[in-house]
């Protein structure tokens, strides 16, 4: 027996040193397999620190980097090579036009690159619906770009920032997610950019879409309900590398014993167009009628929103003749919404008609 095993011994070495490495095999040719997705990291709550794991509404926000996101995260591997550049490191309610142009170059940056697959950006969620609708205008790309936030930072009990950004790279390397513009996924939904928007605060279930989510992700699976229809991304007529700079627009709030004081002001600083956010149907208090005549005389362009939190629909010439005072409505996009597909629209310098069709098919 001794004999015996004394010559199968070096045998079963030789068989041993002759096999190829296989669990580095598998390992290539598994993470050759997965689609590859970068995270832009720009700060917000998903960045965000509180003093202790009880404070889930007291914190700084804007911390954390992008490699701890990464790395606090680690089934993520399992869905995607995945890779963190840190863009800026910003609170986004302090987010300016200038933040939205560097972010959004650098997103066509890499939609352009072949090893490329998704794109997924951390964002803060006061002004996230702003910059998604942005890029949702802006960027000529079929390939997911998803962004992301938390209602919590990730310190706290219960802390939605984790799943959060693993659904959001589960979409972004979803091929069935090409095509659907700039999303927004947040508490297991998956939103149009377009349309999402910050419904409520402090809760995790804080953004909603007033015509639906267009699908939800379960255990890192996309499933999908709607598609959206309005144009964007491949079919926009508005490119980020032909944008240098974005001109002034702002937003006056309507209310109660309203006067023209905010308009004159927006006006005295140089705004192009203002979003008056009407109550109701995009309604404009009697004593500021007159101002806002004389403002479009003067060459701003006025465009009735509605303050309405969700499902705000203004409609042509109800409430006041838009045709006569060569206004024009939002149709079903918030204020802050308005604004961005004012700033977009305005740097080809259209009229009032052309400005209207851009908001009729935005």
């Amino acid at each position: 027996m001794k004999i015996l095993l004394n010559r199968i011994a070096p045998l079963g070495l030789l068989l041993v040193l002759l096999m190829p490495p296989v669990s580095h095999a598998r390992t290539t040719d598994a993470e050759a397999k997965l689609a590859n997705v970068v995270i832009l990291a720009t700060g917000g709550t998903i960045a965000g620190a509180g003093a202790s794991a009880a404070n889930s509404a007291t914190y700084q926000a804007a911390k954390v980097p992008v490699e701890q996101l990464v790395a606090g995260v680690p089934e993520l591997k399992d869905l995607a090579n995945v890779r963190g550049e840190q863009v800026f490191q910003v609170a986004s309610e302090s987010f300016t036009n200038d933040n939205l142009l560097q972010l959004a170059r650098q997103v066509a940056k890499l939609a352009k690159q072949a090893d490329v697959d998704g794109i997924v950006i951390t964002h803060g969620t006061d002004t996230l619906e702003e910059t998604a609708y942005f890029l949702n205008l802006v960027i000529h790309s079929d390939k997911p770009v998803v962004l992301v936030g938390s209602m919590r930072p990730g310190t706290a009990m219960s802390a939605d920032g984790m799943l959060n950004l693993y659904n959001a790279v589960a979409v972004a390397r979803d091929a069935t997610a090409r095509g659907k513009g700039v999303l927004a996924v947040m508490n297991d939904e998956i939103h149009s950019g377009r349309d999402v928007s910050k419904a409520v605060n402090i809760r995790t279930e804080a953004f909603k879409s007033p015509w639906g989510a267009l699908g939800m992700v379960v255990e890192g699976k996309s499933y999908w309900f709607r598609a959206p229809l309005k144009r964007h991304t491949t079919a926009s007529e508005f490119d980020i590398e032909k944008i240098d700079s974005l001109p002034r627009v702002d937003i006056a709030y309507g209310y109660g014993n309203l006067d023209d004081t905010a308009y004159q002001a927006f006006a005295k600083a140089g705004a192009k167009a203002i979003i008056h956010a009407g109550t109701g149907n995009g309604s404009v208090a009697a004593p500021v009628v007159p101002t806002l005549k004389a403002l479009r005389a003067d060459g701003l362009q006025i465009i009735r929103s509605s303050r309405v939190n969700q499902g705000g629909f203004v409609l042509r010439n109800a409430e006041q003749p838009d045709d006569a005072n060569d206004w024009v409505v939002a149709h079903d996009l918030n204020p802050q919404k308005a604004r961005i597909l004012a700033m977009v629209a305005l740097t080809g310098n259209p009229d009032s008609q052309a400005l209207q069709r851009i908001f009729w098919e935005y």
